[in-house]
């Protein structure tokens, strides 16, 4: 993905070939890819400014990858409401069925717009060089094939929330392939699902026993769901 990008002129990490010309390597942890690192400096996910350049780029890539096509992409899987982790806080379950039954009727009876996901769009992927005026990312990272709102969503989500995100929005709007109307239509449900995806992790994160940040990551998605479906 990241050498599709780079061969439409998006500045990204550029793919190192190992020694026989692949672009990974098989590993016992599974497939290992390895970018030079593009020119520039990460965004600051609060900065008006750098929230432009930053929906510009999350738009403009999701636009390039719009015919990308590739074996290893895999179809956009909502959570599982019945999985055991959900169990480790009684609000958990009832929060996360909320989220993934709003989904589901989303994709049912609106039209969406689906393409590549990078999955995971923090600012600090995306990169701004001050010598060139050029912004771009680290790297793809797609995660698979689903609804582009997801990816905007969880970029709001990094923002701050929708009050904090104006700038970030109007970049993407002016890049993306998905219109206002859709954005302002659906960006609430994605963004509780988003919120319900970063609950389910936490939560798994908790029964491994890997604790970390975990803990807190699961008490702020509790908020926000709370927020949103009114679980408490």
């Amino acid at each position: 993905a990241a050498e599709h990008l780079r061969g439409t002129g998006i500045e990204a990490g550029e793919p190192v070939r190992t020694l026989a010309g692949g672009l990974t390597a098989e590993t016992p942890a599974g497939a290992l890819a390895v970018l030079r690192r593009a020119p520039g400096r990460t965004l600051d996910g609060r900065d008006p400014v750098d929230q432009q350049f930053w929906g510009d780029r999350l738009g403009a890539v999701h636009s390039r990858l719009q015919g990308f096509h590739h074996p290893g992409l895999r179809r956009w899987n909502l959570l599982d409401p019945e999985a055991a982790h959900l169990a480790i806080e009684p609000w958990l379950r009832p929060a996360v069925t909320e989220a993934v039954t709003a989904m589901t009727r989303l994709t049912v009876t609106d039209r969406l717009t689906y393409g590549v996901l990078h999955g995971d769009p923090a600012p600090e992927i995306f990169l701004i060089d001050p010598a060139t005026g050029r912004a771009g990312l680290l790297d793809c990272g797609a995660s698979g094939t689903g609804p582009l709102l997801y990816d905007v969503a969880a970029a709001v989500v990094y923002a701050g929330g929708t009050d904090t995100s104006a700038e970030l929005l109007d970049g993407y709007l002016a890049a993306g392939p998905v219109d206002e109307g859709e954005l302002h239509a659906a960006l609430p449900v994605l963004l509780r699902f988003r919120w319900a995806v970063q609950a389910d992790w936490s939560a798994q994160r908790l029964v491994r026993g890997d604790d970390g940040n975990a803990r807190e990551a699961l008490g702020r998605a509790r908020q926000a769901l709370a927020e949103t479906t009114g679980a408490a």
